[in-house]
């Protein structure tokens, strides 16, 4: 009985295994038909980057979390296992995977500026335009889940945003997003600071509230001046 539990446990600990590799290797495989391979396995591997950011810091929070799974075009997502217990938990979970992300793009960045390699630049320039973009203040984005600190209502201003860029690049993306965000911004709206679930849950010290709004500031601005010069460098695409 136990060497049949252990082949279980060893199977399904396999299984994931797999199924992380596999959806790395699908997600290389499609971005590589678009913009080649070698540039496949770096813009996979900063997904994955930024994704070890939210899978070590719910770790670190004592939350059981998945390993992260890849979609072709979509990205990636870990699934959290249990509901983090406050909003300050949800918002450094959310939080580590920009700034993990952020640190992957300045190492293409220094690599490309040292070795005067344009491939690693773009890669730098996704790298940044991501996690800028997952900084959308309305959930499901990363953004949305950091600044719910301060309200659920900061979400509504996502919605402006995410508007904006569908009218610049509209992209199915987009729109998948839209459908995804629709209930989040249902409950911002309805959002009631004085139900006691709510109380409970989204209490925040003001000097946790200040933190978090200043280091989600402080990175969208520097990833914005980013992206920018770095578009730049590229130049026309």
């Amino acid at each position: 009985m136990i060497k049949i539990l252990a082949l279980l446990l060893t199977s399904a600990k396999l299984g994931k295994l797999l199924l992380v590799v596999g959806s790395m290797v699908l997600s290389i495989w499609a971005y590589s038909l678009i913009f080649g391979w070698v540039y496949a396995v770096g813009f996979v591997a900063l997904i994955f980057v930024h994704e070890m950011g939210h899978f070590l810091a719910a770790r670190r929070k004592g939350l059981a979390v998945g390993a992260p799974v890849f979609i072709p075009f979509f990205g990636a997502w870990i699934a959290l296992k249990e509901t983090p217990m406050n909003v300050e938990t949800e918002a450094y979970v959310a939080m580590a995977g920009p700034l993990v992300g952020t640190l992957g793009a300045l190492a293409c960045y220094f690599l490309a500026r040292q070795y005067d390699n344009r491939l690693l630049l773009a890669l730098s320039y996704a790298g940044f335009f991501i996690n800028l973009f997952n900084l959308i203040p309305l959930a499901p984005f990363d953004g949305g889940r950091v600044t719910s600190i301060l309200s659920p209502r900061m979400w509504l201003v996502g919605v402006p945003i995410l508007i904006g860029l569908f009218l610049w690049r509209p992209s199915p993306l987009l729109v998948v997003m839209a459908i995804l965000a629709a209930p989040q911004v249902l409950k911002a709206l309805r959002f009631d600071h004085t139900a006691p679930e709510n109380a409970a849950y989204y209490s925040a010290s003001a000097e946790m509230k200040f933190t978090y709004a200043a280091l989600y500031i402080g990175l969208a601005a520097f990833l914005a001046v980013m992206s920018y010069d770095v578009k730049r460098m590229l130049g026309p695409s």
